[in-house]
């Protein structure tokens, strides 16, 4: 019988109004010579949505994951999720904010790459959200609503282990919220630091295209552990 692999759920990225699951071939063909199963879905985009039913929309694919990846090789106990951008706001919000329902330990590795979004809350609190990329959607007006799509608050003993990439030319905003998630993190995961490469927000995910990168053997051993 066929050894079961381990899977990658991979969400992209788009300033949660944009973006489509098609660009993203490339990352489930290098995975593939590397022996793992990807998974790549879409989810609702704004201003048809809010971040609240993109998350939800994410839980749909993985728990489709669940049932279904035995069916294609992988194996439902040993599943990872990734995320660039917007997608990795999402895939942290999932596996921190309870209410979503993903079972404690179901995820075993969350995979940051250069990700938008993790402290919402401080963000939107000093820039109200405006029409501007549909930020009045995303986030709605209502501050309780910022929190509860803040990664951050959410971290606890439970949360899954972490691998996070940013990109040293990237947005302030993402270097300065993923140091804040990474300074909560270490309360439970102390030896979990960010991985700088030299490049920009978009390439953070475009260099993926080739298989040769280092990324992926990293992944690798992160999914080793």
């Amino acid at each position: 019988m066929d050894k079961k692999l381990p899977v990658v759920i991979h969400v992209h990225g788009g300033y949660w109004e944009d973006g489509n699951k098609d660009i993203y071939g490339f990352l489930g063909r290098n995975f593939a010579k590397h022996d793992v199963v990807t998974v790549i879905p879409n989810y609702q985009l704004s201003p048809n949505a809010s971040y609240d039913d993109m998350a939800n929309d994410v839980v749909k694919a993985i728990n489709w994951t669940v049932d279904n990846i035995s069916k294609y090789r992988g194996n439902s106990d040993l599943i990872y999720l990734m995320g660039h951008s917007a997608g990795g706001h999402l895939i942290a919000l999932v596996t921190t904010n309870p209410k979503y329902g993903i079972k404690k330990g179901k995820i075993k590795g969350v995979i940051l790459n250069d990700a938008a979004g993790l402290d919402m809350k401080s963000y939107l609190e000093k820039h109200p959200p405006t029409s501007d990329h549909n930020y009045d959607v995303t986030w709605t007006s209502n501050p309780e609503n910022w929190k509860d799509a803040s990664p951050v608050y959410f971290l606890d003993a439970d949360s899954p282990p972490f691998l996070i990439y940013v990109g040293k030319k990237t947005y302030p905003s993402i270097k300065s919220q993923n140091q804040t998630f990474l300074d909560t993190l270490h309360n439970y995961q102390p030896n979990v630091n960010i991985n700088y490469l030299d490049k920009k927000h978009v390439p953070m995910m475009s260099h993926y295209f080739f298989p040769w990168v280092d990324r992926y053997d990293e992944i690798l051993e992160f999914m080793g552990r």
